[in-house]
């Protein structure tokens, strides 16, 4: 190994290349800018990552000619780039991404990393992501690490050894500062009904924004909550402190929050460092159904861009549009619903474009991906109610969704359902 600058580790990188960076908070910014430095010499460079924070200048459409991204979940600084046909989409489910790499279906040239100096054993830690870190640092042929002494000290399947690194960087750059959704009046009711389906001693799901905030804001009740999940926030923090998550009904890693990557505020890193409670680990560990499925009462609390009245889910796209991904929903879905007293729940608001349009449809629209499939549904949520799906028949399901949509559409899609003989 050896320490270089980060103009020196990333010379090396040729026309042709793939390389795979850290995602989400954990964006090696160090390394990456170096390497868009070099985009005048460079040809078809692939550039392989989930969601990563920051401004991505390898998205800009200037570096078309030099970098091709193959988005495996697309983060909002990668959108324009895949919809204007300057970057790629590769639908994966997220406990699947280490096994492409695995696999040799992607083959890594380099990986970036974003990591802890190593300790006095020689170990560095992965920081605010592990994700599928240890796969691509075993495909990859070099790979690159930033020292980055603001990297917070996370335990668990989080570390890697220096007998593993070729090149490093020494930096001192703290994690992307993300703060979540503003908590409005649509957020708050769903929260409040999701919380409703949530018992004492559940190990919960959850992700980022307005909506799981909420949620997070409405179990101040419950008790003695876990947590098994590909990410959490400075909400799972808030719950923490209030005693409501300690972990203590887990049937496996009890006592621990568990999670892949996490993103939020200082807070929340300053939280993680050297926390036992915290293990991070590999996504094929964290959103494998079968370990989802161990914990008896698991609620998994996801999102939609939209619904059908027969229960079709839309997650990664607005029509054409690519939009996210796919990315751990169905993992926790099917996992979820496989548990004994288990939950998948999907909440969203009943509108979007500030009240103009129904997120609850007769058909959704053209080339909108169907995420989590009728058969997959179980339980949605909006701000007007409750729709339990499963074992509903499809006219009883588009009942139970109509009077959960928002009212200035029901009237609309009753005459839909009775068109498409739903009703």
């Amino acid at each position: 190994m050896k320490i270089v600058s980060a103009e020196q580790a990333v010379a090396g990188i040729r026309s042709g290349d793939q390389l795979y960076l850290q995602c989400a908070a954990a964006t090696p910014s160090v390394l990456l800018d170096a390497l868009v430095a070099r985009a005048p010499e460079l040809e078809a460079v692939s550039v392989v990552h989930l969601h990563c924070e920051g401004p991505g200048p390898h998205l800009a459409p200037a570096m078309a000619p030099h970098f091709r991204h193959r988005a495996l979940f697309i983060g909002p600084n990668a959108r324009a780039a895949v919809n204007e046909g300057r970057a790629d989409y590769v639908p994966a489910f997220l406990s699947d991404v280490p096994r492409l790499f695995e696999s040799g279906m992607l083959p890594l040239n380099f990986v970036f990393v974003n990591a802890t100096p190593p300790d006095a054993h020689g170990f560095c830690s992965l920081g605010t992501s592990v994700e599928a870190m240890h796969a691509a640092i075993k495909a990859a042929k070099t790979v690159i690490v930033q020292f980055n002494r603001a990297v917070p000290r996370t335990l668990g399947e989080s570390f890697i050894h220096v007998d593993q690194i070729d090149l490093a960087v020494e930096c001192d750059v703290p994690p992307y500062d993300v703060h979540m959704g503003e908590i409005g009046d649509v957020e708050r009711r769903i929260g409040e009904f999701v919380a409703d389906l949530v018992p004492d001693g559940a190990t919960i799901q959850m992700g980022i924004g307005a909506i799981p905030a909420a949620v997070g804001a409405a179990l101040t009740g419950k008790r003695d909550l876990g947590v098994h999940t590909e990410m959490f926030t400075d909400t799972i923090v808030d719950l923490v402190e209030a005693g409501v998550i300690n972990g203590s009904m887990k049937e496996r890693n009890r006592g621990k929050i568990v999670a892949a990557f996490m993103m939020g505020t200082k807070r929340l890193y300053d939280f993680v460092a050297d926390n036992p409670m915290i293990e991070m680990r590999s996504v094929d560990f964290t959103n494998d159904t079968h370990v989802i499925r161990t914990f008896s009462r698991m609620t998994a609390i996801n999102s939609a861009v939209e619904i059908d009245l027969t229960g079709q889910i839309v997650a990664d796209s607005i029509g054409h549009r690519m939009y996210s991904g796919v990315g751990g929903q169905m993992d926790f879905v099917r996992g979820a619903s496989l548990a004994s007293e288990g939950k998948a729940i999907i909440a969203l608001p009943s509108s979007a474009q500030g009240g103009g349009r129904s997120r609850i449809v007769a058909s959704i629209q053209e080339g909108a991906g169907v995420v989590t499939t009728r058969a997959h549904a179980r339980t949605v949520v909006t701000e007007h109610g409750i729709a339990e799906l499963w074992g509903r028949s499809l006219r009883e399901r588009a009942k139970a969704l109509i009077a959960i949509a928002d009212p200035a559409f029901r009237d609309e899609l009753e005459h839909e359902a009775e068109r498409l003989h739903l009703a």
